[in-house]
C-alpha cells in the first residue's frame, strides 16, 4: 500500500509546510519523465510544454545526455578548477566553436553566467576602453529577467523580484526594449556594455520590433560598446537557430548561455566572447568551485555536439511553424496575441476570460503543463523533441480550455 504522504495531496501539503513559498507551483508532483511526457506519483501522464524553461531543450532523459552522465559519474565529477581533468579541454573549444568565439569561462546557474558577463564588461572598460574607476555604466532594458541575484534585480522592473531586496547596486541605466534611440541615447562615455535579452522570455516570449536587434549592433560598434546577449532561455535551438541573434544576423560580443547547455541534468553556464574581451581576466579574479567540473563537462560538450549537427535547431523552426500556426487559429477566440519564435511562444489570453494561473490549472487537469506569467500571459516552451502531433495535442487542449 502506497504512503498516502507520497500521493498528490499530501506531497503538496508537505512542500507548502516545509519549504519557503519563494515559488507558486501547481498542484502536481512529478516522479518520473521521458521525452516530452511527465508522470506523477499518481501514475498520470502530462505533455511539458515549459521544458523546464528551456533548459530540458532535448528532453527529459536524452539518451546521449544520459549516457555521458552515467560514463562520467563512473570516472570522476570534481576537481575543482585548481587542476585540469580529461573533459574540460573538449568543452571549452567545441562550445568556443559553435559559438564562433575565442574563449569560454564556464559557470553553474544562469545568473551565474550574467555576474560574471557584468563583470567581465566593467573590467573591459576599465583596462581596455579607458573608463575611470567606478564609473562604468550598463545600458539594461526594461521587462527584462537577468536573475534573481541582488545586483541582477538592482535593475529588474519586475517589482515581485527587486521589492524590498535593497539597497541596490549602481551602474545601470534602463530604457525601454525595442527603443533603439532611447538605448543609444543613454549611451554615454562611461558605458561599456549594453545587456539585452533577444527575446524577453519572462516578459511573455516578446519579440523586438524588426532592425532592433541590427541597429542596437550598429550604435554599440560606433560608440564602442561591448554588446552582451543573455541567450540563456533564447539559445541554444530554441527558437530555430542556435543563437536567438541570428535570426536577424547579430553576432554580440559576449554570449551569457545556461539552461539547456545542462542538458537537463546538471546546472552549467557559460560566458563566450573573444580574448579581447574575456581575456581581461586574470588569475585569482573571478571563479567557482564546480564552474567547469568533469561530470557538467561531460555532459555540456554532448549538449554542442547535439546542436553542432542542426537536427534541433531545424526541428524547433519546422516544428514552430505548425505551433504558431495552431495558436494564431485561435486569435478572437479566447487569444488576444500570440508571439514567439521556433518552439517559444507567449500567449494573451483574454482576461475577461481567466487568468493566466487558471488558465494552467485548467490545462493540468486535461494533462498539458505550462506556465502563467504576468496576469493573462502563458508561456509554452516544450522540448525540441516533440512531435507534430504532440503540438496538436496541446494546442487542442488549450483550445478546449479556452471555449470553456
Amino acid at each position: 500500500m502506497v504512503d498516502d504522504r507520497l500521493r498528490t495531496p499530501g506531497a503538496v501539503r508537505d512542500a507548502e509546510r516545509f519549504t519557503a513559498h519563494n515559488y507558486h507551483p501547481l498542484p502536481v508532483v512529478i516522479t518520473s519523465a521521458e521525452g516530452a511526457w511527465l508522470t506523477d506519483v499518481d501514475g498520470r501522464r502530462y505533455l511539458d510544454c515549459l521544458a523546464g524553461y528551456s533548459a530540458l531543450n532535448f528532453g527529459h532523459r536524452h539518451p546521449g545526455l544520459i549516457a555521458a552522465a552515467h560514463a562520467q559519474l563512473d570516472r570522476l565529477t570534481l576537481t575543482s578548477r585548481a587542476f585540469i581533468h580529461d573533459q574540460f579541454a573538449d568543452f571549452c573549444r567545441e562550445l568556443a566553436e559553435l559559438c564562433g568565439k575565442d574563449l569560454v569561462l564556464p559557470m553553474n546557474t544562469g545568473a551565474e553566467a550574467v555576474e560574471t558577463g557584468i563583470k567581465v564588461a566593467r573590467k573591459w572598460g576599465y583596462q581596455v576602453k579607458g573608463v575611470p574607476a567606478g564609473q562604468a555604466n550598463i545600458v539594461v532594458a526594461e521587462g527584462n529577467f537577468h536573475g534573481r541575484t541582488t545586483t541582477i534585480v538592482s535593475f529588474s522592473t519586475d517589482e515581485d523580484a527587486r521589492a524590498d531586496f535593497g539597497p541596490y547596486t549602481p551602474g545601470f541605466t534602463v530604457v525601454p526594449y525595442g527603443d533603439l534611440d532611447a538605448l543609444a541615447a543613454a549611451i554615454d562615455e562611461n558605458t561599456v556594455a549594453v545587456l539585452l535579452e533577444p527575446i524577453q522570455g519572462e516578459q511573455g516570449v516578446v519579440v523586438p520590433p524588426e532592425g532592433y536587434l541590427p541597429g542596437v549592433r550598429r550604435v554599440c560598434t560606433e560608440r564602442n560598446v561591448l554588446l552582451v546577449a543573455d541567450e540563456i532561455q533564447s539559445g541554444l535551438g530554441r527558437t530555430g537557430t542556435t543563437f536567438a541573434c541570428e535570426h536577424e544576423g547579430v553576432v554580440p560580443d559576449m554570449y551569457l548561455l545556461g539552461k539547456a547547455l545542462g542538458g537537463g541534468i546538471v546546472p552549467v553556464s557559460a560566458v563566450a566572447a573573444n580574448a579581447d574581451v574575456l581575456g581581461v581576466l586574470k588569475p585569482g579574479q573571478h571563479g567557482s568551485t564546480f564552474g567547469g567540473n568533469p561530470l557538467a563537462c561531460a555532459v555540456a560538450t554532448e549538449v554542442v555536439r547535439l546542436l553542432a549537427t542542426g537536427e534541433f535547431q531545424r526541428r524547433s523552426a519546422e516544428l514552430g511553424e505548425r505551433l504558431h500556426a495552431g495558436l494564431q487559429s485561435l486569435v478572437g477566440k479566447g487569444l488576444v496575441a500570440v508571439r514567439g519564435r521556433g518552439l517559444w511562444a507567449g500567449l494573451d489570453i483574454d482576461p475577461t476570460l481567466m487568468t493566466g494561473r487558471q488558465a494552467c490549472e485548467r490545462l493540468m487537469e486535461r494533462g498539458v503543463l505550462a506556465k502563467d506569467t504576468h496576469g493573462s500571459t502563458l508561456r509554452l516552451a516544450p522540448p525540441l523533441v516533440i512531435t507534430a502531433e504532440e503540438i496538436d495535442h496541446a494546442v487542442a487542449q488549450l483550445a478546449a480550455v479556452l471555449a470553456g
